[in-house]
Parts: structure tokens; C-alpha cells; sequence
């Protein structure tokens, strides 16, 4: 009833329109909405209209209320005794059963009745006098509801995505790089010169930054969004936005540098394909970034453990160094050999000097002399356009990973992520684990876009409704109800430990990263060591693990979470272990106790 009327009328309204309609859920509607117009003679024209808005509302219900698993109504009579009965089809059974259970106390605490999928719900009971034209209509119009799973239409989704993107690719960039190296700044300019930005919002946010005293942060404004991320000139949360290039769809997400925002950076990383890592190449910012301490290096060790292969280093804030080619050479050759170590193939990384406060080399080539004296390489958004588009698990089961849970006003709540693998429409009905409980998708929103679908690389918006809002956390996933996501405490892995001053040992305490999950786990057994060339044990039951070293260990987390094997869902397969607010290794799950 909640979905139908949304917030039109308070509980215990509803509760005495059921039991005054003998448990109709259909007539306690037509009652409610019938009375409330009655009630409001203001413009008597206008109930026709109002009756047809609660017809149309009670017709989309329909699919909504025979999509729900028929359940076991509970009832709580005085706070103590708890009574459990299965929705019986006769409305006077319903109302004998809680005649007999007040008995024992006329105060009903809690009463909650399911809507029935049987067509007795929906037959208006006979009455000896006439039924009124408004009940004759909404009578006529409430159609015999039908399995959702049955009216779900088969898509060619590969063809759908085709012709939504324009025949372009879709890929997910993150954007990463010590604090201050100016990402942010660097991204907002280039949203600004494609023209994502209105001009005028651009004229207000330097106007503001100017009188902030932060006159260089009016660029980074625009994506850092928050008022503390614009106090503190650091971003803290990881930003979102779309732009196109000439081939390519791009979702941005531009990641904070901070150290104290490591995991925030690892959930945007965790859903790229590829990344731009930014450099500031001012004389000593460089340094104080990619030496001991700096967000450099472990940014990159980051998303190359996170499966990114494409990478593009902007050498920002050239001009600070009259963009010298020398010093553009030298951070060149330091960057590259710490990639290659990392895993980076050279072919696969690029190295393009810019400026993001004066925009030159962003979005077309630069004319500064002293820059084109010695460069004729591509602009960023060149060689953001040749990245290549990762292949997308739309075949596989269908997986969310939730990075953001929500309420709005009306029926239902709202859940955020992105699509791992398969694809969904509207009205589907899916499973949320680890909670275990069943939602259905009432809407679904791409970039703030209504769509009737959307599938594995998309990050979306999804208005659910049909369970409680605090079972859904950030970490659950919502995945297909005939293939559920693996839930476990305890896993096998194969882990390669980076920098790390101490041994790990049997306990060792660990926090692990995983897509937008956060959870306190704990090295229960040392496998053993194993031949990074070739996979084989080396060793078995080691007592300790030193840097540099691959083994596979077992793992044991304080809370379920929900996680996949490696070689089945790569994306959901993938973890970080950090320590001492540092991240000490990188792991793929190989089994699942």
C-alpha cells in the first residue's frame, strides 16, 4: 500500500482502511483515495483526473506485488508474543485469525500483510448496494497481475549498447596522483574546455574560490564539490562525471591523494579500466611525491593490482618550469622504470606534459613554443580517445557492487555502484547478499538518465523497493536471483606482499580492500610460498612471509562479504591488504572455504 499511495496517507490510516475493508488491500486503496478526494471539494473538477492518477498508480503496482515471494505475515500482539500465518485467500479467514489473536489483547503493535499474487486481491467484494462509477472504473482497470520474470523482454544487449553510445566505447577513468599534484584542477579545466561546464557557473565558482583566498582552486571547483573538500583544497570523496571524446564514452572519477583517504582512492580505482596518473613536475614537489611517503608510487601499485594495464602520466604544472624539456626527460625515465616493476608494459603507458591552470595540451595541441619546440606527441584527451575498451562480462550472471545507499522522497530507497558483470532492466527482481533478501527495480539512472536498462560497465542509480533499506549496505551486492554471489569469512588466496618493514606470520591483522568493502581480516594459515614464473609451492607452511615475496595464504575476515574466484569474475575476484595505514600487498582469490 506504502508503494501505491507513497506518503499520502499515515500508517495507522492504512491499518484501519485494511481492517475496515476486511483485509482488501485493493478496496482499502479505492476507500482511501475516494475519501481524500471527497474530503478536498476545493476543485471538483479535478477528481476525474486524481482518480485516474490512482488508477495508472495502482496498474504499475501490479507487476510490483506479483513479483514478491508470498511471505509469512507477522504479528506482535502486546510486544511479547508473536504470531506467524501464512496470507490465507479468503479476506474473512484473515480477519477470524486476528479476531482470535486479540483475544489475548486489543493492542496491535505491528501488523504487516503482504500483498497476495492470488486474484482474490484484486475482486472488489459484492455489496448489496450499487457500486459507485469511480469503483466501477478502478474496478475495470485493475488488470490481473503477472510473474515479472515471465514479461521481462530478451535483449540483444550487445546491439542496445551499440546504439545508446552512438557506436562509441565505454570506458571508466580514474584519475590519480599525489595530494596537491593538481588532479582536480587539471580535470575541471578540461571538463571546462569541452564545454561540460556552463560559463557562467564557471564565472561564479572563480568569483567564490576568489573570495576563499583559493583563486587556483576555481577549476577544482567543479568537481570538488563538498564544502570541506573546498575548504581543506583536497579532495576527499572520490568525484563522478561523464564526457565524450571522438570514439569513446568516458565515466571520470577523479580519486582524493590524500593519504588519509587511501581507501576512498582504492573504491574509485577499483571500478576503472584505465587511469591517468598525474605528476607535479615542480622542482621538489616531484621529489616530496614519489620518494618514501609520497601517494605516487602506491597509486600506481594500486591500480595496476586492481587489473588497469592503460595508463597516462600527465607531467602537470609545465609551465612552472618554463616547460623544460629536460626536467619533462628526467621524471620520464624515474616514472617509467618504477611502472615497469609495478607491471606496466612500456608500450601501454604515455607521457603527455600539460598545464591545468592554463589549460594548454588538454584538449587540443599546445602552441607554446618553448613546449612544441621539442613535443609533437598527443594532448591528454588524444590519448584518453586511443585507450582501448576493456571487454565487458555482459554474458555473465548480473553483479552490482553497492558504493552508495540512499533514501528520496517517495516508496523505495536508492542504491549506487557499478555493473560488474551482466545486464538488468526494469522490473527485474534481485537478490541482495549478504543480506539475503529480495528488491525489484522500479527505476534505473545513468548520469542522471532515466533508462529501461543497463548493463556491465555502466555506473547507475537504481530506486529499489520491496525490502528495508537497512539491509542494504555499502559492500553488499545486488546480483541475479538464479546465480547468487559467494558469501564466505574464510578464503584462499594468492598474494604478492609489496614494501612491508615487518614479517607476516600466522595472525597477522590485516585490513582488507575489496570493490567498495572495507573489512578487518586476519592471516589464518601460511599455505606456502610460491614461484612467481610458473605458480608452483616452493615451500609449504612457512613461518613467515618477507617483502617482495608471493605465496598463498588463507584468509579469515570478521564479517561475511560477498566475493567471486578469480577465474571466474575477475573484477569481483581482486583485493588490497594494507597495514599501518599502508597498502603491503595485492591478492587474487583462488578458493573459497
Amino acid at each position: 500500500m506504502r508503494n501505491v499511495a507513497g506518503d499520502s496517507f499515515s500508517e495507522p490510516v492504512m491499518v484501519q482502511a485494511v481492517i475496515n475493508n476486511n483485509y482488501d488491500l485493493e478496496k482499502a486503496l479505492n476507500f482511501l483515495f475516494l475519501q481524500n478526494e471527497t474530503s478536498s471539494p476545493k476543485n471538483p473538477a479535478s477528481i476525474p483526473s486524481r482518480m485516474k492518477v490512482a488508477e495508472k498508480r495502482l496498474e504499475m503496482d501490479a507487476d510490483f506485488r506479483a513479483s514478491l515471494v508470498p511471505k509469512i505475515a507477522k504479528m506482535t500482539v502486546s510486544g511479547k508474543q508473536t504470531l506467524g500465518f501464512e496470507t490465507p485467500s479468503k479476506s474473512n479467514d484473515v480477519k477470524n485469525e486476528v479476531a482470535s489473536s486479540s483475544q489475548k489483547s486489543n493492542h496491535v503493535e505491528d501488523l504487516n500483510i503482504p500483498a497476495k499474487e492470488a486474484d482474490s486481491t484484486h475482486t472488489v467484494s459484492k455489496q448489496s448496494s450499487p457500486e459507485t462509477s469511480e469503483e466501477m472504473v478502478v474496478r475495470a482497470n485493475t488488470t490481473p497481475s503477472k510473474p515479472s520474470g515471465k514479461g521481462r523482454q530478451t535483449l540483444d544487449i550487445k546491439a542496445e549498447l551499440e546504439k545508446r553510445q552512438g557506436g562509441k566505447q565505454l570506458i571508466n577513468l580514474v584519475v590519480i596522483g599525489h595530494v596537491d599534484a593538481g588532479k582536480s584542477t587539471l580535470m575541471g579545466h578540461l571538463l571546462f574546455l569541452l564545454g561540460n561546464v556552463n560559463k557562467r557557473v564557471m564565472h561564479r565558482y572563480e568569483q567564490e574560490s576568489k573570495k576563499a583566498g583559493k583563486a587556483s582552486f576555481a577549476y577544482a571547483w567543479v568537481l570538488d564539490e563538498t564544502g570541506e573538500e573546498r575548504e581543506r583544497g583536497v579532495t576527499i570523496d572520490v568525484g563522478m562525471t561523464k564526457f565524450e571524446t571522438q570514439t569513446k564514452v568516458v565515466s571520470l572519477m577523479d580519486a582524493p591523494g590524500h593519504k588519509d583517504f587511501i581507501p576512498n582512492m582504492i573504491t574509485g580505482a577499483a571500478q576503472a579500466d584505465v587511469a591517468v596518473l598525474v605528476v607535479n613536475v615542480t622542482t621538489g614537489e616531484f621529489e616530496a611525491g614519489f620518494e618514501a611517503g609520497g601517494q605516487t608510487r602506491e597509486h600506481a601499485l594500486l591500480v595496476r593490482s586492481l587489473g588497469v594495464t592503460q595508463l597516462a602520466v600527465a607531467m602537470n604544472k609545465m609551465d612552472t618550469v618554463d616547460w623544460s624539456q629536460d626536467r619533462f626527460d628526467s621524471i620520464a625515465a624515474k616514472i617509467g622504470q618504477f611502472l615497469k616493476q609495478a607491471g606496466f608494459k612500456d608500450s601501454e603507458v604515455a607521457y603527455i606534459p600539460t598545464s591545468g591552470l592554463s589549460g594548454e595540451n588538454l584538449i587540443t595541441s599546445s602552441t607554446e613554443g618553448q613546449l612544441t619546440a621539442w613535443y609533437n606527441g598527443p594532448c591528454l584527451l588524444e590519448q584518453i580517445d586511443v585507450f582501448k575498451s576493456p571487454n565487458r562480462s555482459i554474458d555473465k550472471p548480473y553483479r552490482l557492487c553497492v558504493s552508495d545507499v540512499f533514501k528520496e522522497q517517495g516508496s523505495g530507497f536508492c542504491v549506487s555502484g557499478k555493473i560488474e558483470a551482466g545486464y538488468m532492466q526494469l522490473g527485474d527482481r534481485l537478490l541482495v547478499m549478504p543480506a539475503n533478501e529480495i528488491c525489484v527495480v522500479k527505476v534505473i539512472s545513468l548520469h542522471d538518465e532515466a533508462q529501461d536498462w543497463a548493463a556491465a560497465g555502466d555506473h547507475v542509480t537504481l530506486t529499489v523497493t520491496g525490502m528495508d533499506i537497512t539491509k542494504v549496505t555499502t559492500g553488499s551486492v545486488l546480483c541475479a536471483m538464479n546465480s547468487p554471489v559467494k558469501v564466505c569469512t574464510r578464503l584462499l588466496a594468492r598474494i604478492l606482499l609489496f614494501n612491508i618493514d615487518v614479517p607476516v606470520t600466522k595472525g597477522f591483522p590485516l585490513l582488507l580492500h575489496y570493490q567498495t568493502v572495507s573489512e578487518p581480516a586476519m592471516i589464518k594459515h601460511l599455505v606456502g610460498i610460491v614461484n612467481k614464473s610458473n605458480g608452483e609451492i616452493v615451500k609449504r607452511k612457512p613461518k613467515c612471509l618477507l617483502k617482495g615475496q608471493n605465496a598463498i595464504v588463507e584468509l579469515q575476515t570478521q564479517r561475511p562479504i560477498c566475493i567471486e574466484l578469480y577465474k571466474d569474475f575477475r573484477e569481483l575476484g581482486r583485493f588490497m591488504l594494507r597495514y599501518g595505514g599502508l597498502t603491503v600487498a595485492a591478492g587474487v582469490v583462488t578458493e573459497i572455504k
